[in-house]
């Protein structure tokens, strides 16, 4: 394949994503809650990211439950992996790898119903010691495909991966794995598409009618059941589970469902048991706030950019008026076009930003030209956060219309009266789970969890979507003993 060929290729993957990101404005709470629960791990994405707040839990309270209730998809005899599996290539990889999928049914309580397939593929172990062993590592979102970011998973792994094999499962409704997608049919060029105008439940409506799923059947706890089934599959006897962001839901579920097969666990991120994850929007405040402060307390920063929070203020107030439509370059094509920026663009993009430390960096010099009414930077930044916005928003809504919304309490509505970002999720989700009709999970769902599992829970300082204190929330709520802290100041 020639070099224009493959430039070619990768361009229209890049304006694909790009088109996605755009998409997901047509639920401006979700695309608000996809900003607050972490794409990726920050050591996946920087050499240089936040440092971490560190608790480790070498025990927890109680001892483990009896195996889940929860029906398992698939009860298998248990085989060496390498048989039920084909030679694979994933983007990010130059090596061989291992990939399979299991046939699963649709609705776990209808075995000889409709079968979905759920995707795997195993980074193996540079010197398998531990063969009957793995380490599975949960993507966040909710809607991220595992699979997709098997080179990210490596990188951070890479010790693991030493001497177990890493496994990673799209999770159903996600990447390979029957994915709940909205397509953007739109003609309209991504950069002048004005997202504030969507009618959210149309769109939604939109988007339920072009997918023939059962919507009810892509939560948390149902998806848990595929992950047992492909560890019986590929026949581990034990896991080492590590979940970021979302993922650590996730982890906790199999934690409570499924203690028998783990080893240890990672919280990476940690979303507890009992927070809604739409309790996001003042972790995204907090992290625009150290942003300014970091900015402040940093000589360079503060005598370039004396007055960041007042240009922030300025841009924000002007594009709450009216969106504003700039004459810029291309970030993919570098040709001449036209950037409309609204209001959800601009808090869009720095909302992603403040999750990778080196473009974290770049959001003092876009806001100031911002308010120079030079829009090139932030535009820059909005294709960089869109580039890596692979997110499934069907499955994404099937989760938190289940799990999340009908836990938004008066206090909730009422703190987020005074923050763009928090009202502006709240009422999108709202609207969006009003047409996304799936029943809610019982109380029993947001309880904590209660096990002898050695767990590791990771907090970022400067982390946007899971700030330190709910990391926390395990000691408080006195789950957990044998705690130590430590705490780093955050890399500069």
């Amino acid at each position: 394949m020639n070099n224009r060929k493959l430039s070619s290729m990768r361009g229209e993957k890049r304006l694909k994503r790009l088109k996605a990101y755009l998409a997901l404005t047509k639920f401006r709470a979700i695309a608000s809650l996809v900003f607050g629960i972490a794409i990726t791990p920050a050591a996946m994405a920087s050499d240089t990211a936040p440092t971490t707040e560190v608790e480790q839990a070498t025990a927890v309270k109680e001892a483990p439950t009896q195996a889940s209730a929860l029906q398992t998809n698939a009860t298998v005899n248990a085989t060496a992996p390498v048989t039920k599996t084909q030679t694979c290539y994933l983007e990010g990889m130059a090596e061989q790898l291992q990939c399979g999928k299991i046939a699963v049914a649709e609705n776990p309580e209808k075995p000889e119903g409709k079968q979905i397939d759920i995707h795997f593929a195993i980074l193996p172990a540079i010197k398998d010691t531990h063969p009957q062993e793995a380490l599975l590592a949960i993507a966040g979102g909710p809607g991220q495909s595992a699979i997709e970011h098997a080179a990210g998973f490596d990188k951070l792994l890479s010790k693991v991966r030493e001497q177990r094999d890493i496994l990673l499962i799209d999770q159903r409704g996600t990447g390979q794995s029957n994915i709940l997608n909205c397509e953007d049919d739109s003609l309209i060029s991504p950069l002048e598409f004005n997202d504030d105008s969507i009618d959210i439940i149309a769109e939604t409506e939109k988007c339920l009618a072009s997918i023939d799923v059962d919507i009810a059947q892509y939560d948390s706890q149902t998806a848990l059941t595929d992950f047992e089934a492909v560890r019986q599959y590929l026949g581990y006897e034990k896991l080492h589970v590590y979940g970021v962001s979302y993922g650590t839901r996730m982890a906790q579920l199999y934690m409570r469902h499924y203690p028998q097969a783990l080893a240890t666990v990672t919280l990476d991120g940690v979303v507890p048991m009992q927070q809604s994850v739409i309790a996001i929007g003042s972790a995204i405040e907090r992290g625009f706030e150290l942003l300014m402060r970091d900015c402040s307390n940093n000589a360079a920063c503060q005598q370039q950019f004396p007055n960041l929070l007042a240009d922030f203020t300025q841009v924000n107030d002007a594009l709450a008026k009216k969106p504003v439509k700039q004459s810029v370059r291309d970030p993919l094509t570098n040709q001449p076009s036209t950037f409309l920026l609204t209001r959800s663009k601009f808090t869009g993009a720095i909302r992603m930003a403040l999750y990778t430390p080196v473009v974290r960096a770049l959001l003092p010099h876009a806001i100031h030209q911002a308010a120079q009414g030079d829009y090139q930077p932030i535009l820059g930044i909005y294709a960089l956060a869109a580039d890596g916005a692979g997110l499934a928003m069907g499955m994404h809504a099937s989760v938190v219309c289940a799990e999340d919304i009908h836990r938004i309490s008066d206090q909730m509505r009422q703190d987020a009266k005074d923050s763009y970002v928090s009202a502006n999720m709240i009422e999108g989700l709202e609207k969006t789970c009003e047409v996304w009709q799936v029943p809610p999970v019982d109380d029993s769902f947001s309880q904590p969890i209660s096990s002898n599992i050695p767990t590791l829970l990771l907090s970022g300082e400067l982390d946007p979507a899971t700030p330190p204190n709910w990391g926390r929330w395990p000691k408080k709520n006195s789950l957990t003993r044998n705690i130590s802290f430590h705490r780093s100041r955050p890399m500069a």
